[in-house]
């Protein structure tokens, strides 16, 4: 098990850091111990809030004081830090379970992409060749954030990272591909944004009729696949 860096962020929040880069060892450490966690709840728990390299433990502090180790005079935090070190030392969550692998179609340049001249031309690349970089990997997901379902995957080849837009746009169009420095990703919905637009996919990755609601999950893999716009006859 990793050495875990424990911080209360509220009265309801408990803070668990697994690391202090990121790293592929300490996202699936972060989802082994959510699995976990979640098939050994505690009193009072809540919800599981991962990221990078930290995983946040939500509760309710009055059931924990009440029912969690109800005969020590200890605060709910600290109450819930030492199950959770007490669950975790008795649990591997060394195990680096692959997760599913999902094949993303996409639209490179033109009206979808309109930022791939650019991307190419900051790294002295033609547009085929940072098709060809972008869509040669496999990118793990990290976690979704900033908008229902989207992906921060990791992985990009540096050859391709581009700054953000110095002004975002006020919008960007729903399942379109971006690049922000080391970083690619997917707009879920249309939203403004400051991402370099190489493309766009017309996969769904914000389906809230569905359970669960969004198309990827963390420790899942993403690889892009280049196609060409279909036109109607």
């Amino acid at each position: 098990m990793p050495v875990l860096q424990f911080r209360q962020l509220s009265d309801n929040a408990l803070f668990v850091q697994f690391s202090t880069t990121i790293n592929e060892q300490a996202h699936h450490q972060i989802h082994q111990a959510m699995i976990t966690i979640q098939q050994h709840p505690f009193p009072g728990f809540i919800e599981l809030v991962p990221s990078y390299t930290n995983l946040c433990i939500y509760y309710d502090p009055f059931i924990v004081r009440k029912y969690l180790q109800p005969n020590l005079l200890k605060t709910s935090s600290t109450k819930v830090q030492n199950y959770i070190e007490n669950l975790l030392t008795n649990q591997d969550i060394s195990s680096q379970e692959m997760g599913r692998l999902i094949d993303i179609p996409v639209i490179y340049g033109g009206e979808y992409g309109p930022d791939l001249n650019d991307v190419a031309h900051v790294n002295g690349l033609t547009p085929e060749q940072v098709i060809d970089i972008h869509t040669a990997k496999q990118y793990l997901v990290y976690m979704l954030g900033f908008a229902p379902g989207f992906p921060f995957l990791g992985g990009m080849d540096k050859q391709i990272a581009t700054p953000r837009h110095s002004t975002p746009r006020l919008q960007i169009a729903a399942g379109s591909v971006g690049i922000a420095g080391e970083q690619t990703g997917i707009y879920p919905l249309a939203t403004p944004g400051g991402w370099q637009i190489i493309g766009r996919t017309m996969t769904p990755l914000f389906l809230p009729d569905k359970n669960p609601p969004t198309l990827l999950r963390a420790g899942d893999r993403v690889r892009f696949v280049a196609v060409k716009e279909v036109t109607s006859c």
